[in-house]
């Protein structure tokens, strides 16, 4: 099967015409021209005006129609009313992509919204991608292209530049060239009416030239496409991601100027942790990046060793490690032993290593050895300062032949000028990242310490609900319709403690009294001592109503609470409906822990958790930890862990720990009634209180929405969760039993087992290759997908020993339509002919049709006869395909139109 990305006409054009190419100096038109003439473009370039006959020594022709080739790629530069009609024109004329360089669309108010949605409209009817508009435009050194009016060109690299500022690409571009930083690709997406983030990296994932990648973001406008995206991109390259808006009015500024949604800051740093990309905080770090960390850093830990000849400096490192948490090294005693057989008496024996003011080059190189090969050590610091008998540029040659051999990151810092200046060049030139003072070189490997953390948040898959005891679902649904039938969006506290009980998290059992003598009646049944709180929906804060008492131990107590109550309810809420007083057992845990649980929805990412400390003590949710549903375990202590209440729920002051299993179900199971229950807007658990033997919750409030029906149970979430109802059993005539089920990140071992029990020939079909082993990326991209723009089904059974066997996969990939999809397949050759195949693509297509999807597609090479009668007696059509004939097109309509 023959596979080509559909933004390969932008990115890898053959044929590019600029419009309204020019002559006139300082022009549009004239940059862009003179910028792909000095590129050296390696496709054809026609240049297009009506008022030249030539220019550059080139024909000019009066229209994109009169060209005489078709243009994989039109780049626009005209004024933007101009623009509809010579999109029309790139229609009529069988262009692919267009970029749209000009100013004034939706960012100049509602008279350039129209023209930008004429073009996107135009664009759509003949199936063209826009880049931008407002946008710098592309660069692509490896061809010689650069559509760009910037006044830098790239040198050929391998990052991948993707920015919403074109003034940021523009700066990038003119640091870069003199400081010898490369690149496979710098896209500058502009107001992004077409193409975004999701599709651009989409591209950088699968393309070979491109190694690692740098985003430069705003806002997001699709979080589930741009997230899809990432994560699918971050799985197989590094990805570094440089998030200006964390501040509410910087936020407000980017709305109006591009019209992106920027989103609260934090939910944003949770969605890039889950993401597995490293974030970075101002253009600084960026360069520093750039030249560094993506050329050698490939991270192995978070323990940081220091070395150094003056303890100060080492000092001031170790605490900017403290800062952002990340752990120095604690040398075993065999290193410390190896250590100290050379070293002066009078080092420091423990990291941060001072090796004293005197260390000359074969000192720092012993060291530096020794600490390369501890197992303890994840990564180098390596500082010097220039002292009478310290040679810094022989210090450095040693560093570097040493680090020749090193599988662990290193940094160094030589600090000073005018001595030090050899030695940091000749580090630039090892490609080892170089600062002159130790805080940003410690930030750096808290960037490849982040990303090594981050990488195990990606490679979680959560199912959405728990393999235990699983969910009464239907009856929370209930509750939430009937609430939505009497038109309320909250509900009342019964009625939230009920949501809370169906998903199984422990709930203080609650009755509502509506007179005093009912209210002691109540309180007898349960027990004494009580809690009673106001029962209504007019209240959202029952404590500041004055509608709360506690450990009320005697009936008189609950008498006279329930009065007050009443009466001081009243007073501070005067039109509030009441229902009554809700009355529950006093929970009194010695050692228990106040805590909070909090679901809100994001404006772009749609439902968080966030976790934090409890009861009256509950802060902002600034102080809160947050995280991306769904979770599973390893997420759910990662969002405990980052918790400013953490420290508190271990042995604390003579209390024991809590119980972490316990408050971990209690995460999973909201992160059930997240992914379960779309309606939720708000919810809030206050306080659940968590000892050292189980958790409770002592109040809940939830407050709901109405949702649209979709084809897609989650689309309410940034983060598909992993479809645990698409699992089935098979069982074929000679009894084998087969489980048909979604690929998961963890099948990556059995993919490849199953592919090298390919034939060559099915393996050249299917993969186009003959090579007995997939190349780690592509197995990646394979086992780690997102269920949201793709599906992967495997059939597997087990051997006599219990271990799974993997017989065969249909796999289908969304296309950027939405309407349609691509379809795959392949068998292992022992199970061929006995239906196998025709069960995977039944699974298949019926998910791809309840996906709401309209078209499924394939390309076949057009000599694998087998597969063409297979698709054929599954209903698809078969077509040459006009541009190679070597493959054929089917397609096979989904929804029986």
């Amino acid at each position: 099967m023959k596979e080509t990305h559909y933004l390969q006409p932008l990115l890898e054009p053959r044929s590019v015409g600029i419009i309204g190419a020019s002559d006139r100096p300082g022009s549009l038109g004239q940059t862009v021209t003179r910028n792909m003439l000095e590129a050296g473009f390696h496709g054809r370039l026609f240049l297009i005006n009506p008022n030249h006959e030539t220019l550059f020594d080139l024909p000019c022709y009066k229209s994109v129609e009169d060209v005489p080739h078709r243009l994989d790629l039109a780049v626009i530069c005209t004024r933007p009313e101009r623009a509809p009609g010579i999109v029309e024109a790139c229609g009529r004329a069988g262009v692919k992509a267009i970029v749209v360089l000009s100013s004034g669309f939706s960012e100049s108010g509602p008279r350039g919204s129209y023209l930008e949605r004429q073009i996107i409209e135009i664009a759509r009817r003949y199936k063209m991608r826009v880049l931008g508009p407002n946008c710098l435009g592309l660069v692509r050194p490896s061809i010689g292209l650069n559509a760009t009016f910037a006044h830098a060109s790239a040198i050929k690299g391998s990052i991948g530049l993707v920015s919403q500022s074109g003034a940021l690409c523009a700066a990038v571009l003119d640091w870069a060239k003199p400081n010898g930083v490369g690149f496979s690709a710098v896209v500058s997406l502009g107001v992004s009416a077409d193409i975004d983030f999701g599709d651009v990296l989409d591209f950088l994932a699968t393309d070979h030239r491109t190694e690692s990648i740098i985003l430069y973001i705003e806002g997001i406008r699709n979080a589930r496409r741009f997230m899809s995206a990432l994560r699918a991109a971050a799985r197989v390259k590094p990805v570094l991601v440089l998030k200006a808006g964390r501040r509410p009015e910087v936020m407000r500024a980017i709305l109006v100027h591009s019209g992106n949604q920027p989103g609260n800051d934090a939910v944003f740093d949770a969605a890039l942790r889950r993401s597995g990309v490293i974030r970075i905080y101002n253009i600084s770090q960026l360069y520093a990046a750039a030249t560094a960390l993506f050329a050698r850093l490939r991270p192995r830990g978070n323990r940081l060793a220091i070395i150094t000849n003056g303890g100060g400096l080492g000092a001031m490192a170790a605490d900017r490690a403290a800062d952002l948490k990340i752990p120095l090294a604690e040398l075993s005693d065999d290193t410390l032993g190896r250590l100290s057989a050379f070293l002066p008496e009078s080092w420091s024996h423990g990291n941060p290593l001072d090796i004293l003011g005197d260390a000359d080059a074969e000192r720092y190189r012993k060291t530096f050895q020794i600490v390369l090969e501890s197992p303890e050590v994840d990564g180098v610091l390596v500082i010097l300062t220039p002292q009478a008998m310290t040679d810094p540029t022989a210090v450095a040659e040693a560093i570097i032949e040493e680090e020749k051999h090193a599988e662990k990151p290193v940094v160094t810092c030589w600090l000073g000028q005018e001595l030090v200046e050899e030695a940091r060049q000749k580090f630039i030139a090892a490609g080892i990242p170089t600062f002159e003072a130790p805080e940003p070189a410690v930030e750096l490997f808290s960037h490849v310490s982040s990303y090594y953390r981050n990488q195990k948040l990606l490679a979680q898959t959560p199912a959405p609900l728990s393999h235990h005891e699983p969910p009464r679902v239907e009856n929370a649904q209930l509750v939430i319709e009937t609430a939505l039938s009497e038109r309320r969006n909250r509900l009342n506290e019964m009625e939230s403690k009920a949501i809370l009980a169906a998903f199984h998290i422990p709930i203080a059992q609650t009755v509502v009294a509506r007179s005093v003598t009912e209210a002691m009646v109540l309180a007898e049944e349960l027990g004494l001592p009580v809690a009673m709180k106001i029962d209504s929906p007019s209240v959202i804060d029952k404590a500041d109503s004055g509608g709360v008492r506690l450990n009320l131990g005697s009936l008189a107590a609950v008498r006279t609470a329930y009065q007050e109550i009443i009466a001081e309810v009243k007073k501070n809420v005067p039109d509030a409906v009441i229902n009554g007083v809700a009355i529950e057992p006093m929970v009194i845990k010695r050692h228990g822990r106040e805590l909070a649980i909090r679901v809100r929805r994001d404006p772009v990412f749609g439902p968080v958790i966030l976790f934090g400390e409890g009861g009256k003590r509950v802060g902002m949710e600034e102080d809160m930890s947050v995280a991306l549903p769904p979770l599973n375990g390893f997420l759910a202590q990662d969002l405990v862990r980052n918790s400013r209440v953490h420290p508190m729920l271990q042995e604390y002051r003579n209390m024991p720990a809590i119980a972490f299993d316990k408050l971990e179900q209690v995460l999973l199971r909201v992160s059930e009634m997240v992914c379960e229950l779309p309606w939720i807007d708000y919810l809030s658990i206050n306080p659940l209180v968590v000892d050292s033997q189980d958790a409770i919750a002592l109040d809940a409030k939830i407050t709901i929405q109405p949702v649209n029906p979709s084809a897609d149970r989650y689309d309410h979430m940034a983060i598909h969760p992993y479809p645990s109802h698409l699992i089935q059993t098979w069982t074929l005539g000679d009894g084998t039993e087969i489980t048909i089920r979604p690929i998961r990140p963890e099948d990556a071992e059995l993919e490849a087992e199953f592919v090298r029990r390919l034939s060559p020939e099915t393996k050249y079909f299917r993969f186009m290759t003959t090579l007995n082993e997939l190349p780690p990326p592509m197995l990646a991209r394979l086992t780690q997908i997102d269920y949201d723009r793709e599906m992967a089904f495997i059939a597997v059974t087990t051997d006599k020993d219990g271990k799974e066997i993997e017989l065969g996969v249909a796999r289908y990939a969304v296309n950027p339509d939405g309407e349609s999809c691509e379809f795959a397949i392949v068998v292992d050759d022992e199970w061929q002919g006995r239906g196998l195949a025709r069960r995977l693509m039944q699974v298949l297509i019926e998910t791809a049709r309840a996906r709401g999807l309209k078209y499924m597609t394939g390309i076949f090479l057009a000599n694998n006869e087998r597969m063409l009668r297979f698709v054929q007696s599954l209903g698809f059509t078969l077509t040459d395909d006009p541009e190679d004939r070597t493959i054929k097109k089917g397609i096979l309509p989904l929804q029986g139109s």
